[in-house]
């Protein structure tokens, strides 16, 4: 009698992907469902007029004051023009859009071009607002502000350091090695120098047992960006939570470190789920685009994949990577210069000074170093794959059912189809 199958649909590009795998040697793993909110731009004006700590935003600022705003860049799905357009209701009377400088917060990500700006922006706003990227890399857009934290020397952005109010805008999720996304990470490595965000990525720190998903207090990478950021100042942070459809479900304001505080258990509840077991594949994604875009971002949900997968395992990330590995930047040169995972990550630990992308490669070296990774992508080849020591996965639902057979009748399969939406971990009962 042939196996009965059931099919998940995986978050993959614009339009996903739907797979078929064994129901009873399968265990999908996806975020709590949670109802997007019927009024978002009421929910986005709520959070700035009764924040969680600190005074109501229109008590923040006043008239003439410069505000610059830090958001992120395309490769996050971050509401930004409804963020952007609440900001604006919120102060109407008190500040006017002249006064505002829209910063894209891409860390050491490239800058987004006109056409990204207005798919996060819309044509309006980028048509009558100031919007600069970041660029990490330009020493003149840079202010030194001086050594935090465990010795971080920090350079920010010349543009933000001079405004008047600071307002930093995102969106929280579980983050791979700095607890939790959002809050005081829109500040560095957001809008840090090069140098600044080398430093927080450096090869001791992204090594830490601490440096995981979910956890911030004790998290040598979160402990210094909340350092940074509450040491330079921020006057007002806004961040929003999203379901799996990427929509607005809850909202939150106010003083930088308390908000997040509470924004992140809000987003632990919702994403992390406890399993009974590790499993011998693990089927993840990188939640589709925007996020899906390149290997580097898809190494999230490889992570993701590596907290339940068993050692010598099978991880499969389906993820597009329109924009390659991508081609700028050092990641591919990074990942590609050691024959083995293993020796990647000794010839990192070597190394006195971080160098550009290296963190991304370091943690995906971990998860080598644990399991086979392949990837079912649109847009490179096997060939491609290899040099990173990836290998290409044409049809998934095959590449599982050969990893069964070979495992045995016993093998089961774990899926995320929302990938680093949703962190499991071992339950208990498990452990």
């Amino acid at each position: 009698m042939a196996e009965s199958r059931i099919p998940v649909e995986l978050a993959y590009g614009r339009t996903g992907l739907t797979v078929e795998l064994p129901e009873d040697r399968t265990t999908v793993v996806a975020p709590t469902y949670q109802a997007a909110a019927e009024d978002v731009p009421a929910v986005l004006r709520e959070a700035l007029a009764k924040p969680v700590a600190g005074p109501p935003l229109r008590e923040v600022v006043k008239p003439g004051q410069k505000i610059a705003i830090s958001l992120c860049d395309l490769t996050r799905p971050q509401p930004r023009e409804l963020m952007v357009r609440a900001l604006l209701a919120e102060l109407e009377g008190i500040s006017t859009k002249d006064d505002f400088t829209i910063l894209v917060a891409t860390g050491t990500h490239r800058g987004n071009t006109d056409e990204e700006l207005r798919i996060m922006l819309g044509d309006e706003l980028v048509d009558t607002m100031r919007i600069i990227n970041h660029d990490a890399r330009d020493d003149d857009s840079l202010k030194w502000m001086g050594t935090y934290g465990d010795g971080v020397p920090v350079w920010l952005n010349r543009h933000w350091v001079d405004s008047d109010i600071k307002i930093t805008t995102g969106f929280v999720e579980p983050h791979f090695f700095a607890g939790f996304s959002g809050g005081p990470k829109l500040v560095a490595p957001g809008l840090a120098g090069l140098d600044t965000v080398l430093t927080l990525h450096n090869a001791a720190r992204i090594g830490s047992e601490n440096a995981t998903w979910a956890v911030c207090e004790g998290n040598p990478v979160h402990d210094d960006v909340r350092a940074i950021a509450s040491g330079t100042g921020v006057d007002f942070a806004f961040d929003v939570v999203l379901n799996r459809e990427q929509k607005v479900v809850a909202a939150f304001g106010g003083e930088l470190l308390t908000m997040h505080e509470t924004t992140r258990e809000v987003v632990r509840e919702l994403s992390m789920v406890p399993v009974p077991q590790l499993y011998d594949v693990v089927v993840t994604t990188n939640s589709g685009f925007p996020l899906d875009q390149s290997v580097y971002q898809a190494v999230k949900g490889m992570t993701a994949a590596a907290t339940v997968v068993k050692p010598g395992g099978l991880i499969i990330c389906a993820a597009e990577c329109s924009d390659g590995f991508p081609d700028h930047g050092s990641f591919r040169e990074v990942l590609a210069s050691e024959p083995t995972p293993a020796e990647l990550l000794t010839a990192i630990s070597a190394r006195e000074k971080t160098v550009p992308d290296q963190w991304q490669v370091q943690v995906l070296a971990r998860v080598l170093a644990k399991a086979r990774v392949g990837m079912h992508t649109t847009y490179l080849s096997d060939a491609e794959l290899q040099t990173a020591h990836l290998f290409l996965v044409e049809d998934i639902a095959a590449a599982v059912e050969e990893e069964l057979l070979r495992v045995g009748p016993d093998a089961r399969v774990c899926v995320l189809p929302e990938g680093p939406q949703t962190i499991p971990y071992l339950s208990d009962v498990a452990e």
